[in-house]
């Protein structure tokens, strides 16, 4: 048997352009004629998969560009099994790999869910921009409170720390600073996500694969990365495969409303 193997692996990034490697390998192991295609899964969240295969005389389970999710810890996960068309003849096959973090198929999620402003009780923050604001939210679902440096962040919902960025302690109001963006993100039960971004040089008090319950103290605001001056970046997101993500418009309660779509220029307390 003739077998060849080209593995590509791209590792799709949200739009942070933040440079995390995901603790995901993909492996193949031969069984008779047959190669199974393996990936484990070390980290505390699912993770999508899009495969392209370039296969001769060989056929695969899994259909070509579909998108697979592997389960969190997940190990020797079977992705696909490649079959050979005709005994004895040579084989080979090529792959391109794309994947994100998190189930990029969900489509269903709780629309209704009231979270918590993410910051102290009592206090009062202004939304200095907005969903789809001028500056940097162009075509975006997401809010910045003008939290000052060294403000506490407090989870606005329950969830699962996924990611940690903390050792960044540079900025500018420029799409190429995006990159030093120290942030966490924190996964909800329906599978969307929480970017909690800004934070201050070792601006979290908590870690990767941790538990977080809404109104806990998860960190301190900055103002690292793209950012103009310090304030805290908030935004519900849905993966998708390409890298892009789908921003989820948010309702919190707040002192003046039981749930509500906060909106730019407002002030907003916190009860």
């Amino acid at each position: 048997m003739k077998l060849r193997l080209v593995t590509i692996l791209i590792c799709w990034f949200s739009c942070s352009a933040a440079q995390q490697k995901w603790d995901i390998r993909f492996y193949h192991e031969m069984r008779d004629r047959e190669i199974n295609i393996f990936a484990d899964n070390r980290e505390p969240m699912p993770v999508s998969a899009q495969f392209d295969f370039t296969l001769k005389n060989l056929t695969s389970t899994l259909g070509n560009k579909n998108i697979i999710v592997i389960p969190a810890g997940a190990s020797r996960f079977l992705i696909s099994t490649l079959k050979p068309i005709v005994n004895n003849a040579a084989n080979e096959f090529s792959y391109n790999n794309t994947y994100n973090f998190g189930n990029v198929l969900l489509q269903d999620y709780d629309e209704d869910y009231v979270y918590d402003l993410p910051f102290e009780k009592g206090k009062s923050h202004l939304i200095y921009q907005g969903y789809d604001g001028t500056f940097s939210h162009q075509g975006i679902a997401a809010l910045d409170f003008n939290l000052k440096t060294g403000d506490k962040v407090f989870a606005a919902r329950d969830g699962l720390v996924v990611e940690v960025v903390q050792d960044n302690n540079r900025s500018c109001p420029n799409i190429s600073c995006a990159k030093f963006n120290n942030r966490i993100v924190i996964m909800h039960s329906d599978g969307t996500f929480a970017d909690y971004a800004h934070l201050k040089l070792q601006g979290s008090v908590v870690r990767k694969g941790q538990q977080v319950k809404k109104g806990q103290h998860i960190g301190y605001s900055g103002s690292t990365g793209f950012s103009s001056g310090p304030h805290l970046h908030f935004a519900v997101f849905l993966n998708r495969i390409n890298g892009n993500r789908q921003y989820l418009k948010a309702k919190f309660k707040t002192a003046e409303a039981t749930d509500a779509y906060l909106e730019q220029g407002k002030t907003y307390t916190k009860q």
